[in-house]
């Protein structure tokens, strides 16, 4: 059977869909005339063999309460050990409307008010608000940059460590920066948690957005729950652009947590889902192989025409290449602009409409968080926009 090939070079209007990205221009930035290069959903459209499947279910005109199949469950399943070479279990899995609603979760069931949970930044900033917002004492571990890499710093780690830390978040892989964590630094971190007696949460939601030759690999299966205990959080919506659906996955391979993690969901009563996003997760993983191949192919070429374009038309900014995720880590500091300069810069005279790297927290200072999953035209519009604002400064 020939494969169909897919275009990532449409782009259909989102203006008026009530898309955050677009609508919210001038809600966020104060401006409507900008291109947005900032929430960390695609501008591709959803592929046809997920909103068929929706389509198909909508011939059936009630939409009551409803029920994950167990086809739901093995798809996610055969999933992970085609692309990670992971064996996932039912008992493991369980449902989340998002990552960050598995993290908050996960803050409230194995920590209490008080206890300290460390995050690594510059990170997915949510990450604090599940931290603080609970009651919970927000502890940093800087990463480090190390050869256009950010990496973790164990030494560091050691030390701010107290008989009060109870948890790490992970980025996994990292966001922003694009880090793909190895097998070596997860079991560096993994004798640090086992020794201390720190559970690791893992938000894995870029983990399909793997650039070759990386391999992501799940912090679950390289480190044993006998040794550290840890909860995953997983989803197709970055993947297959279904971030609307609110559907994730949460793996915990110890029982016991699991238990736990259950009873806060339950308590929450946000177990229950929504019919689209389970039709739709279960479509990505059992028909979405092809597809994805084809979008890391674009997504690819969007990064290395970015790196290019930064290198040859944009100096003195400097690019972090990811080894994973759509979103590029961009040091805006040789223009010397401080970070409220340097933002107003972007949006007023650049017009383009990014995420500021102070929300990502320590280590955010002078860059930008640009999202390349969009059109190649797109993508060049907002680097011609910004190399034409560098010229006038």
């Amino acid at each position: 059977m020939t494969k169909k090939t897919y275009s990532f070079d449409h782009f259909p209007p989102r203006e008026g869909t009530n898309c955050v990205k677009w609508d919210l221009r001038k809600a966020y930035f104060g401006k409507s005339d900008i291109l947005p290069l900032w929430v960390a959903d695609m501008d591709f459209e959803t592929p046809d063999f997920i909103v068929d499947k929706i389509r198909e279910r909508l011939d059936h005109p009630i939409l009551g309460y409803t029920v994950r199949p167990d086809s739901f469950n093995q798809a996610f399943i055969n999933w992970c050990e085609k692309k990670y070479q992971w064996k996932v279990k039912k008992e493991w899995m369980n449902f989340s409307p998002g990552v960050v609603s598995a993290v908050t979760m996960a803050v409230q069931g194995f920590t209490k008010p008080g206890d300290e949970v460390i995050t690594q930044p510059p990170v997915y900033f949510p990450f604090f608000y599940s931290i603080k917002n609970t009651g919970r004492s927000l502890i940093y571990n800087p990463l480090k940059e190390i050869n256009g890499r950010l990496c973790m710093d164990f030494e560091q780690l050691e030390s701010i460590i107290t008989a009060k830390t109870k948890m790490i978040i992970i980025s996994n892989p990292h966001n922003p920066g694009g880090s793909v964590w190895t097998k070596k630094e997860f079991i560096q971190l993994g004798e640090i948690c086992e020794k201390h007696q720190i559970m690791v949460v893992s938000d894995e939601i870029h983990s399909d957005l793997v650039f070759h030759p990386h391999q992501h690999l799940p912090f679950a299966k390289v480190v044993p729950q006998e040794k550290v205990k840890s909860i995953s959080c997983m989803a197709a919506s970055k993947t297959f652009n279904l971030a609307g659906l609110s559907t994730s996955l949460v793996i915990a391979p110890d029982a016991e947590v699991m238990k736990v993690y259950n009873q806060h969901l339950q308590v929450s009563h946000l177990n229950m889902g929504n019919i689209f996003g389970s039709i739709a997760t279960q479509a990505a993983y059992t028909e979405g192989s092809d597809w994805l191949a084809q979008l890391m192919s674009y997504l690819l070429n969007n990064r290395n025409y970015l790196h290019e374009f930064i290198n040859t038309r944009l100096k003195p900014l400097r690019m972090l290449i990811p080894e994973a995720t759509y979103m590029a880590w961009i040091d805006f500091s040789g223009l010397e602009l401080s970070q409220d300069r340097l933002n107003y810069w972007l949006i007023n005279e650049a017009k383009v409409a990014m995420n500021s790297g102070t929300l990502f927290g320590q280590g955010g200072e002078g860059y930008i968080r640009i999202n390349f999953a969009c059109p190649r035209s797109l993508l060049q519009e907002a680097l011609e926009r910004i190399e034409k604002a560098i010229k006038k400064l």
